[in-house]
């Protein structure tokens, strides 16, 4: 049985920095995923995720990134470009998701496939609200999610 995760990550009190939860929020709130697909709001995750992530057939992370564009940009990372993801400090969570991959790439157990969803930052400052421009991306970033997800071989049905 194939074993799929979508990982958002992120902390809500700070705006944008939040992105990733609220993303999963509205996968969750507007798709039915089937059951092999887990949903997981990592917050600002750590090595507890570990057994979470081990052997899966793919991980979906949606998070924060800082990759040097205009605010407000889209960013997907997929293949070669997820370990120069975790060599350069793009995201701080990524410290401890990186550990949690380096850990399972090291006992044999790390995912088959990786894509990450990011979403280049306007505001980091404290508030639980997203910045106007980002909350205007979420759509954006939901379909990226889907894709991978479909890439995967996963069907979402939308929600009545």
């Amino acid at each position: 049985m194939t074993k799929i995760v979508v990982l958002g990550i992120g902390n809500i009190l700070l705006t944008d920095e939040g992105v990733g939860v609220r993303v999963i929020e509205a996968l969750e709130e507007k798709y039915a995923l089937p059951p092999d697909v887990e949903v997981i709001d990592g917050g600002t995750c750590g090595m507890e995720m570990l057994e979470q992530l081990e052997d899966l057939d793919g991980l979906v992370v949606v998070d924060c990134v800082r990759c040097k564009q205009p605010p407000a940009t889209p960013v997907l990372l997929q293949g070669d470009d997820v370990p120069v993801f975790f060599k350069t400090k793009l995201s701080p969570h990524q410290v401890s998701l990186s550990d949690v991959l380096a850990s399972l790439e090291f006992t044999g157990r790390a995912p088959k496939s990786i894509a990450i969803v990011g979403m280049q930052p306007v505001s980091m400052s404290l508030g639980m609200e997203l910045s106007p421009e980002v909350e205007a991306r979420i759509p954006d970033l939901l379909a990226m999610t889907l894709a991978e997800l479909a890439a995967l071989g996963v069907k979402a049905e939308a929600r009545g």
